[in-house]
């Protein structure tokens, strides 16, 4: 067990929940014509940035429904904002956080090299859940979780040199050799590259009115096993994340993770609405004799590699304590 884990704290904003994906679990994704479908504009993101950097918060957040410029309705919502695609407004939102003071994360789908290569500047870091190499009824109807299109994106974040969060989503199908079919593709991609800084491990919760509704929620003997496989099989300068609202994390901690991942004092859980944050104490609390570290969205190893641009420099530089951890 680690000496100590770690967090940040962000502000998650979904900027739109339009997606070409149609998951057999997802309660997120709206079609344009669901009275919840939204694209957020700029006017109402801005005050979100603004209270989040008054609550201490160090990165936000931000999703995309993948490629939703492929849906008729939601390309004409992107015009009218004065964007032919979504990877330009996701720029134009990263350089207004980065002035706001927080660092941008973005996890918009998969993403081709070209794209990747011109968020790249405006970003502390990027993810994309790999969830799982097997092709499962989860995901049919789902052009984005197509398993090598996901690994193609992590790779080419590889290849740039991009600090990169991936992950599995546990419970949706999958069986135990795909979880370990799963771990040892991003080990291999860290070893490429070393570029992972972190890998989730996710419990799936099933939602309500959607074709999954009835799937059994994975025990936390599961979690316990996946974890411990996971820090087995991947590469030690790897964090093992857990989500603090989904699953008792001091217990994940004992089989081997170290991150708790983004912890919004202002904003939802947009993904599992249901599950409330736990706050910095309640944290503490829940890690016993377990020290808590503020981490930034960027893990300390990349700042001192200098795995950032000019862009977010001085951001960084001000942020970050000399051991690269915020002071809490």
């Amino acid at each position: 067990m680690d000496e100590f884990a770690t967090f940040c704290r962000n502000v998650f904003i979904p900027v739109t929940n339009i997606c070409r994906n149609n998951c057999r679990y997802c309660t997120f994704r709206c079609d344009p014509e669901d009275p919840d479908a939204k694209l957020m504009k700029i006017e109402e993101i801005l005050p979100i940035l603004e209270e989040g950097k008054k609550a201490g918060c160090t990165e936000v957040l931000f999703t995309f429904g993948e490629y939703a410029e492929e849906v008729p309705k939601y390309k004409d919502w992107l015009e009218k904002l004065g964007y032919s695609n979504n990877v330009d407004y996701i720029c134009e939102l990263c350089r207004i956080a980065i002035n706001t003071g927080l660092l941008p994360h973005t996890n918009a789908g998969i993403l081709n090299y070209t794209e990747l290569e011109k968020l790249k500047p405006l970003n502390a870091s990027m993810g994309l859940m790999l969830e799982t190499t097997a092709e499962l009824a989860a995901h049919e109807g789902s052009p984005g979780k197509v398993p090598s299109r996901r690994i193609n994106t992590i790779r080419y974040a590889g290849e740039l040199n991009i600090p990169f969060t991936t992950g599995l989503l546990i419970g949706i199908g999958e069986t135990l050799d795909d979880r370990i079919n799963s771990l040892l593709t991003i080990a291999e991609l860290h070893e490429e590259y070393g570029h992972i800084q972190e890998v989730i491990i996710q419990n799936f919760i099933p939602k309500p009115d959607t074709p999954m509704a009835d799937m059994p929620i994975p025990t936390e003997e599961e979690m316990m096993q996946v974890v411990l496989i996971a820090r087995e099989i991947l590469p030690n300068d790897v964090a093992i994340q857990v989500a603090p609202n989904l699953i008792d994390p001091y217990l994940m901690i004992q089989c081997g993770a170290s991150d708790l991942g983004g912890i919004s004092p202002t904003t939802i859980d947009w993904i599992n609405p249901e599950s409330e944050w736990p706050d910095v104490s309640e944290l503490k609390k829940m890690l016993h004799e377990v020290e808590l570290k503020e981490r930034l969205p960027i893990y300390p190893q990349y700042i001192k590699k200098g795995w950032y641009s000019d862009n977010l420099k001085d951001l960084i530089k001000g942020l970050a304590n000399e051991d690269g951890y915020r002071e809490i």
